[in-house]
């Protein structure tokens, strides 16, 4: 007896409503095997792959490739085969078994799985099993995912982005990550009146503080002390004591959050990335560098689940890293603040005796919405980011 199962887009985060079809990955008559994927969708945060939730053959798909679908949609329809009496809740469990690959020996005796995608896709790109063996993964048990595979396919090839060439014109089409950026800042920026304020913070004791601990950092933690850490620690501080800068607007109802999970943007081949460090108010520094160090490191492989991009409450942009003297963000919609970081520079300063000397600072940028924030609430948040910054002493 057949049954048909209807798959839906599942909600992928907070405040995300819909994505876009990226690619889809089975063709209609094809068998599936529960959790294969089925297609991959993005949003503005994240690219993911939409598992079955059964095994059987694909029936429908009711989607297509670049097509913007709003979360519960129907995506497919898949067939399976149900045993005359057997009961509904049974259906995953008794008649539809996760199917597993015949596993392959590898080296030293240990038995490989790869899934049916994995192997797909590598027979596509020519990928031998040998060299699939070598292949870090991150699935259960260090299991190669599909992920991981189309991560070492853009490192070792050469990928072309799809233009079309007019005369003396070059055409690329806006679509993936690209275009849900796009969609949320347009969203954010006319949706919510935007003001910002800007102060100038001396980080010398702070840089002084890097030189001399760094070493010693890396070899009793394992990861590299960076400034990114410190204004993480210093933000989160500075948000315990103005909590409307870590809040959220919804319809005529503030929502502020007792929880601080700061977003950190990170550069990635497609676009901007915002993983985000949650409970910030209950972590400790060398908490705060190890979030920092995985997570850009995972985003810039693409490898961030879903959830480790949603829920943020207030997010951190630094445009020191290109050596950008200050900047002014657009907030990241549904938050109410984001928060700028130029790249430090020696400069001579006058110091309250009068006295002159040159000093390591920076340009911290504050933008808010100020359907909720006054200005001078605004300008003294930021007066107390600049403080517990310049008053950090030790790790």
């Amino acid at each position: 007896m057949a049954q048909e199962i209807e798959v839906t887009l599942p909600k992928l985060g907070e405040s995300i409503v819909g994505a876009t079809v990226v690619q889809l990955l089975k063709k209609v008559g094809e068998p599936i095997a529960v959790d294969e994927a089925l297609l991959e969708v993005s949003t503005e945060k994240v690219n993911s792959e939409i598992p079955s939730p059964v095994a059987g053959v694909l029936k429908e798909i009711l989607v297509v490739e670049n097509q913007e679908i709003e979360v519960g949609a129907l995506l497919a329809r898949i067939n399976v085969e149900v045993e005359v009496g057997a009961a509904q809740s049974d259906l995953k469990e008794k008649i539809l078994p996760r199917s597993t690959p015949s596993p392959s020996e590898g080296k030293g005796g240990k038995e490989e799985i790869y899934s049916p995608a994995v192997l797909r896709l590598a027979q596509m790109e020519g990928i031998a099993i040998d060299t699939l063996r070598k292949i870090g993964g991150t699935g259960e048990g260090g299991r190669i995912t599909k992920k991981d595979l189309k991560h070492y396919i853009i490192e070792n090839q050469t990928q072309k982005v799809p233009t079309t060439q007019q005369g003396p014109e070059e055409r690329i089409k806006l679509c993936g990550m690209r275009k849900a950026i796009a969609d949320n800042m347009v969203r954010s920026f006319y949706e919510a009146p935007h003001a910002s304020v800007i102060v100038e913070a001396d980080v010398t004791d702070v840089m002084k503080l890097i030189a001399r601990e760094k070493e010693r950092f890396q070899q009793s933690h394992g990861v590299k002390l960076t400034v990114t850490s410190f204004l993480i620690q210093a933000l989160a501080k500075a948000a315990q004591q103005f909590p409307m800068l870590n809040a959220s607007l919804e319809d005529e109802t503030i929502i502020i959050k007792r929880y601080i999970n700061v977003g950190i943007a990170v550069n990635v081949e497609k676009g901007l990335i915002v993983p985000v460090i949650k409970n910030c108010q209950e972590r400790n520094l060398v908490s705060i560098v190890k979030a920092v160090a995985d997570l850009s490191t995972r985003a810039r492989a693409s490898k961030l689940a879903p959830d480790e991009v949603s829920e943020g409450t207030i997010t951190l942009t630094n445009f020191g890293m290109t050596g950008a003297l200050m900047g002014v963000a657009i907030i990241r919609y549904p938050e109410v603040a984001i928060v700028g970081v130029g790249t430090v520079q020696k400069r001579v300063v006058v110091r309250e005796d009068d006295s002159f000397a040159v000093r390591k600072m920076v340009y911290i940028s504050l933008t808010f919405d100020h359907r909720i924030i006054d200005g001078i609430y605004g300008c003294q948040f930021l007066t107390a980011f600049k403080n517990h910054l310049e008053s950090i002493s030790s790790v």
